[in-house]
């Protein structure tokens, strides 16, 4: 993703285009074009402690200016209230997010170059400079840390506990301001100038902008300062691991080596494709032992739902099965009483269950991984053990009365509780409790019970086999005979709630379609998708809510509470594509022209991968035009669901994956 002169030097547009550095262990950097932090979740070196939570921002941002023949210009920026200072977005020549962030600078018979990137499966950060080309004169760049230590929730200001001395061996400096939080070493191959001050009040744009707390004072220890020559490169790395030495030439072409090696460009011929594979890797992350999916930058961990609905996407269709597959295992060690964990949470150990879903997902997620992998066996140990877990606890019952009714249906809600997808609570306030029987919810039913029917036959379970078609078939019948509302021609939302059949137009329907071919007739899915399409389709996803519904909301903003009001209720959600793709195939046939049709729906990503944050999907947008990128910036089943469907459904890689459903 290139971005050219004219763009990084207008203000506006560069503070709005975002980078992002993973490391696979739930820390990152990330920041603006401009060189600005708009965001409390803007840093250089942030790390998970317990990895993939308990996330701390240690460095925040570099004040760097450049000398030379006696002038100075600045290569950083920052935002302050009614000011902007220093102004070194107005020196940027250009910017590229590949292989890593780097900016180019020109200015006073100079070119410089700057590069930062996160090493895999290191808490560590580089940043580098070099001159491009030859210089008038001696030129000098001078580079000022700004360090906090919080809770990257959280937000840092002025305060006399700050412990402001640093210990110097040669070209490693190490500085802990926080005694509960861990020391940052910097190494460096230039001098370094102890002198440690404040800076205040730096302002938070987007903070701003989303009703909260945002301004923040930064403590800075010192300065390093570097003498730039033709072919040098002045390097400064910061990490939280305790080192002695390190080569950081080895370390940045070790990375590059690694990258170099992704498969992408062998894989698949589409543009779109091609990016969001690229962009995949950057949740897959380390939980203890094995991996996890983190569900969105920059402030998600690890959600059950999510993993398990970006599990394909992000690992079946790029050819990752030991990820899946440690990913199977670690929620499958977890399960209770019939459910995986919805969440693990940032502070402490205990995971969440709080979902009628995640754990159906599970299950689905297991059968695509075992007809990708074929691990038969690795399914046996690992996998089976949990999905008959949770069949049993759905059908026996478990928390916030989720259980099997009498019609083979799976019904759940408890007052005050959220349990789908559509998850937000205001106070006491459910907004979308979805108490009863959910559209989606049946069709994941409907489907674990033919996963678990075709797993208990290969196992040697036949009369539990019989047992899950048999319940399966009561489901799809009570199904179709529920759910048709045919006075709007398309599915209910919910049946049997606490005030009866719900027939908000939503997207959940189109679950029935992807997941199933037994739900409803060809004639129903026909209507169903053509009025998904009229009504709920936009370039960016699926609306949650039908645009004529009272209430809809048409944008994203505001505080917290209209917010989190607006979530659900028409704002546009980008990995409802996924589905979407898949029932229209599956419904008007697997033919070039279908498919080519099918491809049309997913072509306002391709521009987007070009905006917001580079190279990354939003979680959301606006209900309408014209549909402005909200929430999470980059957001795992954003980026898997319809980069499932382009090789799946689509045929984007050089051969298309059978696809039994």
């Amino acid at each position: 993703m290139t971005i050219d002169s004219r763009r990084c030097q207008d203000l506006d547009r560069a503070l709005s285009l975002e980078w992002l550095e993973t490391n696979g262990r739930g820390g990152y950097a990330s920041g603006s074009v401009a060189g600005a932090n708009t965001r409390r979740y803007h840093a250089l070196l942030l790390v998970a402690r317990r990895p993939p939570v308990d996330r701390v921002v240690l460095v925040n941002h570099l004040e760097e200016s450049v000398e030379v023949g006696g002038q100075s210009f600045p290569l950083s920026t920052n935002l302050y209230s009614g000011a902007v200072h220093p102004d070194g977005y107005r020196y940027c020549d250009g910017f590229s997010s590949l292989p890593w962030p780097n900016w180019r600078y020109a200015a006073h018979g100079i070119r410089l170059e700057r590069e930062l990137l996160c090493p895999d499966g290191r808490d560590m950060v580089v940043v580098r400079w070099r001159l491009l080309g030859d210089a008038p004169s001696a030129v000098v760049l001078r580079v000022r840390p700004m360090l906090s230590g919080r809770d990257f929730h959280a937000l840092h200001q002025e305060n006399a506990g700050v412990r402001s001395q640093a210990s110097v061996h040669g070209g490693r400096v190490t500085w802990q301001p926080y005694e509960a939080l861990p020391a940052v070493q910097a190494f460096h191959n230039g001098e370094y100038l102890h002198g440690p001050d404040w800076y205040r009040h730096i302002h938070y744009r987007i903070e701003r902008e989303r009703g909260l707390d945002y301004t923040e004072d930064w403590w800075s220890p010192g300065e390093c300062a570097f003498t730039l020559t033709p072919g040098s490169v002045a390097e400064l790395l910061f990490t939280t691991e305790q080192l002695e030495s390190v080569d950081v030439t080895q370390v940045v072409e070790a990375e590059r080596r690694r990258r170099a090696e992704s498969p992408v460009s062998a894989t698949t011929g589409d543009a779109l494709a091609q990016g969001l594979w690229a962009a995949s890797s950057a949740y897959l992350v380390r939980r203890g032992n094995g991996q996890t999916v983190i569900a969105g930058y920059p402030w998600f961990a690890d959600w059950g739902r999510d993993t398990f609905i970006a599990l394909p996407g992000l690992c079946l269709v790029t050819g990752r099965y030991n990820v899946a597959r440690q990913v199977i295992e670690a929620f499958a060690s977890h399960v209770s009483q019939g459910m995986v964990p919805n969440r693990f949470p940032d502070v402490g150990e205990q995971p969440e269950y709080n979902t009628i879903d995640a754990s159906l997902w599970f299950i689905h997620a297991v059968d695509r991984y075992l007809h990708y992998s074929r691990d038969l066996d690795g399914v046996r140990r690992i996998a089976w053990p949990a999905i008959k877990q949770i069949v049993e606890g759905y059908r026996r019952g478990t928390r916030f009365g989720i259980h099997m009714d009498d019609d083979g249906m799976i019904t759940g809600g408890a007052e005050g509780i959220q349990l789908t997808w559509m998850d937000v609570k205001i106070g006491d306030w459910v907004v979308t409790p979805r108490h009863g029987k959910p559209v989606e919810i049946q069709a994941l039913w409907v489907r674990a019970l033919a996963v678990a029917a075709e797993l208990a036959a290969q196992f040697g379970e036949p009369a539990y086999a019989a047992q899950c078609r048999e319940d399966r078939a009561r489901a799809t019948e009570s199904f179709r005979v529920r759910f048709w509302y045919r006075t709007g021609g398309y599915l209910f939302d919910v049946v049997d709630g606490p005030i009866g059949d719900d027939a908000s137009l939503r997207p959940n329907q189109i679950y029935a379609l992807a997941l199933d071919d037994q739900l409803v007739t060809e004639a129903q899915a026909k209507h169903i998708l053509q009025l998904v399409k009229e009504r709920l389709l936009t370039p960016m996803g699926l609306r949650t809510l039908a645009p004529e519904d009272i209430r809809f909301c048409a944008s994203y903003e505001g505080g917290v509470s209209e917010r989190d009001g607006a979530y659900h209720q028409g704002t546009v959600w980008p990995f409802l594509l996924g589905p979407f793709v898949t029932a229209w195939v599956k419904t008007y046939g697997d033919s070039p022209a279908v498919r080519r049709d099918a491809r049309l729906f997913l072509d306002g990503l391709h521009e987007h991968l070009h905006d917001t944050c580079l190279g990354q999907v939003s979680e959301i947008f606006d209900g309408q035009h014209p549909h402005r990128a909200r929430g999470c910036v980059a957001q795992a089943w954003s980026v898997a669901e319809p980069l499932r469907a382009l090789i799946e459904d689509l045929g984007a890689g050089h051969e298309r994956s059978s696809n039994p459903r």
